[in-house]
């Protein structure tokens, strides 16, 4: 009789810890499981869609360093253009770059601020271990001016974070 809840609150357990491990890890797709991933999780966001490598027209590469600081801190896309964005650790501990909106950049710090081990591995983000690199292809279909950020907590806070601008 006393088995069941606690077959329940493992399982539980064990969903929630998978959930926030955060860790020193890349979630990056394997290749074979890279086109599964993106069509389960292809969704319109204010600022884009997840974009297909074979559509990519141009690469740019994003540098993160340790100084909290992106380089370029500002890159200019056309609409309607996939683009692979190159993210590179430079530095010595985890970072990872977000897209966004001010609005959704802010409250996902938030939560990372609450959760600081949770896990996130959506089309539009990168998390990216110490001096290695992973790609990151965003179609570009919405005209603005948009965000991105490095949401591992006191990251953002420290001014991590950079603008793009999507012309017609």
């Amino acid at each position: 009789m006393n088995t069941i809840p606690k077959i329940l609150a493992c399982a539980l357990l064990a969903s929630a810890s998978s959930a926030f491990a955060h860790g020193s890890e890349s979630h990056a797709a394997t290749p074979a499981t890279a086109h599964a991933t993106l069509a389960a999780t292809k969704e319109q966001k204010d600022w884009g869609i997840a974009g297909d490598p074979r559509q990519a027209t141009r690469s740019i590469a994003l540098n993160m360093g340790d100084d909290m600081r992106f380089s370029p801190a500002h890159f200019t896309v056309k609409k309607g253009e996939t683009l692979r964005l190159r993210v590179v650790n430079k530095g010595q501990v985890m970072h990872e770059v977000v897209l966004g909106t001010k609005a959704s950049l802010a409250q996902h710090a938030q939560m990372m601020l609450k959760y600081p081990g949770m896990e996130h591995a959506e089309p539009y983000m990168a998390h990216v271990a110490p001096q290695k690199s992973e790609d990151l292809v965003w179609h570009f279909n919405r005209a603005g001016s948009f965000d991105f950020a490095c949401l591992i907590p006191g990251h953002y806070q420290a001014g991590m974070a950079g603008t793009f601008t999507v012309t017609e």
